[in-house]
């Protein structure tokens, strides 16, 4: 694990003492045990302290802080195609879990921008994928902080950002739609105007992830 990625995962480290932790830990048994799991069981006797610290590993992109992302000089020495060179950065895995149900959505996001003034190294944005999808949320808001986020840090001529999930909550309760997924996209700049850049974004993001 390189320093970077030390000081952004540690930036903001949660504190459960131990005496919370087996609190905690005794309600998630009563929770399950009145649910119908068997308490006292081989598989199930650590369940609770597996599952309290799972969601806890799940979670930790609330340790981290977007602030820890720097960029650098953009590449482009200037002219007209400065403000239609696109960079683009998918698919990069996620998992989250949903605000509502507390049930994990994952899938694939694609992020795009227009360079003004800076860039952004590449593992960046995989980083900033994961910031976000690390916490509890939902779909549609992880893709608005994203593009948020790319648009206060670069001031870039365009964001571009796509996201394509699997939702538990919906195939596993509800509805059980077993085969639906979700896409969301969200726009900024020189995207919302101009329907052709847009169209080469969604272009590279429907490609078949082996090419």
């Amino acid at each position: 694990m390189d320093d970077e990625l030390i000081r952004w995962a540690e930036l903001k480290p949660r504190k459960i003492s131990q005496p919370d932790h087996r609190r905690f830990e005794g309600w998630l048994r009563e929770i399950f045990t009145a649910i119908g799991m068997p308490a006292d069981s081989p598989g199930t006797l650590r369940t609770p302290e597996r599952f309290l610290r799972a969601m806890i590993d799940a979670t930790d992109g609330y340790e981290g802080d977007e602030n820890l992302i720097t960029s650098f000089p953009t590449e482009c020495p200037g002219g007209p195609d400065c403000k239609v060179s696109q960079v683009i950065e998918g698919p990069v895995p996620f998992y989250s879990l949903c605000e509502h149900h507390a049930l994990p959505f994952f899938g694939h996001a694609y992020l795009g921008y227009i360079a003004h003034d800076h860039i952004l190294g590449i593992s960046k944005l995989t980083r900033m994928v994961r910031l976000f999808a690390r916490r509890f949320s939902v779909q549609e808001r992880m893709g608005q902080q994203l593009a948020d986020l790319l648009q206060r840090l670069l001031k870039p001529h365009g964001v571009a950002v796509y996201i394509g999930a699997t939702h538990l909550c919906t195939q596993m309760r509800g509805v059980r739609e077993h085969e639906s997924r979700t896409w969301t996209t969200h726009w900024r700049g020189n995207y919302q105007s101009d329907p052709s850049l847009r169209a080469e974004f969604l272009r590279v993001a429907a490609r078949p992830s082996r090419e």
